[in-house]
This record gives structure tokens, C-alpha cells and sequence, in this order.
């Protein structure tokens, strides 16, 4: 699914369409999470919905739905693991989530927001070993709020070009995810400034 499919979607469905399509990432909605969040920045930039509370249902839909890949694996996890494990093509992405964490620790949970997939698989594999809720929240929901800030605003001035943007952020990671927050907080300046001057 692409953002011109994605774009219509959320303009006809509003808020719903946001939160839901984020929502259920967690169970494998082919849509990645990236192109719905930057959609909604980019449906805002149009005027169809309000700037804030789009990045707010945004934002509340990435949250939500890796706790709920938490809460999974907390209370059912270790079977439907074992299983998940098995196949082909989750196989693969449990296995890199695993050896994450080994690396990482706890700071893998914020590295996965990077990793397609990935990022879905290791609220799973940190409830399963054990990880307490609140130290999950703790790194998982100030890096989503990050996540969902960077690609949420490049939508909103950049939407023309997002798709490059989200395939440019899957090879480089953290370099253009960094790249891109400054360039959109120096925009912010500089719009503040052109603004201040307007009033004077």
C-alpha cells in the first residue's frame, strides 16, 4: 500500500483511519507504520484534519498497539513464540529481535523503532523475558514519541518526497532519522522568526 492509496483513506476515515491502521501493525496489517504516520502529517498540511490532534492520534496508535505486542507477550507470548519462530518469514525478524536485545539490552527497544518488523517483534520477546511494564514504557514510549514526531512532521513539509524519505530512513537509521528533526526544527525557527517580524 502506498500513500496515494493511504492519503484518500484518511481523509474519508479521519482520526479513525489513523489510529486503527497503527493499531493493527501489531497483527500484521501490511501498511508500514512510517507511511501511516507520515500520511497523517501530510492529510493535516492539506487541511482535512486538525495538525495537533492528528499527531496525537498518530502517536497514540504506535504506542498503542506495541503495548499491546507487550501485553501479548506477557500473558500468552512464550507458546505463540515458540511457534512464530518456525516460520519462514517471521522466523528471520525473532531472531534478529533476540539478538538485539542480547546486544542492546533494554536500550534494543528503542533501537527497534528503526527496524520494520523488528520494532513489532521485540515488545514480544522483552514481555516474554520478563521485562517489567513500566521500564518498557519508559524507553518505548519516549522514542515512539520521537518516531512519531520525525515522521509525522516530514508528511506535513515534506509529503511530495516522503517516500523517499522512509526508504532513505530504512537503510540509514538513526543518521537521516536525525537529519530530518533538525532540519523540521530549524524550519520551526525559522517560521517562528518570519512570523514575529509579520507582527512588528
Amino acid at each position: 500500500m502506498n500513500i496515494d492509496i493511504l492519503v484518500p483513506v484518511i481523509e474519508q476515515y479521519g482520526y479513525a483511519a489513523l489510529f486503527f491502521m497503527l493499531w493493527l501493525g501489531i497483527v500484521g496489517l501490511p501498511v508500514p507504520d512510517e507511511l501511516v504516520v507520515a500520511s497523517g502529517g501530510l492529510v493535516a498540511a492539506l487541511g482535512y484534519l486538525d495538525p495537533v490532534l492528528a499527531f496525537v492520534v498518530d502517536y497514540l496508535g504506535v504506542v498503542s498497539g506495541l503495548s499491546i505486542g507487550f501485553f501479548l507477550g506477557r500473558f500468552i507470548g512464550p507458546p505463540i513464540l515458540a511457534r512464530l519462530a518456525k516460520k519462514k518469514k517471521l522466523g528471520p525478524y525473532i531472531e534478529r529481535s533476540s539478538a538485539l536485545i542480547n546486544r542492546y539490552g533494554t536500550y534494543s527497544i528503542c533501537i527497534s523503532y528503526l527496524l520494520p518488523v523488528v520494532r513489532h517483534v521485540v515488545p514480544y520477546v522483552v514481555a516474554v523475558g520478563g521485562m517489567k511494564f513500566r521500564t518498557y514504557a519508559l524507553f518505548a514510549y519516549p522514542t515512539g514519541f520521537v518516531w512519531t514526531l520525525a515522521f509525522y512532521s516530514a508528511g506535513y513539509f515534506f509529503g511530495n518526497h516522503i517516500s523517499t524519505i522512509i526508504d532513505l530512513s530504512r537503510r540509514y537509521g538513526f543518521i537521516l532519522l536525525g537529519i530530518v528533526v533538525a532540519a523540521i526544527v530549524v524550519i520551526i525557527i525559522l517560521r517562528y522568526f518570519k512570523s514575529q517580524k509579520k507582527k512588528l
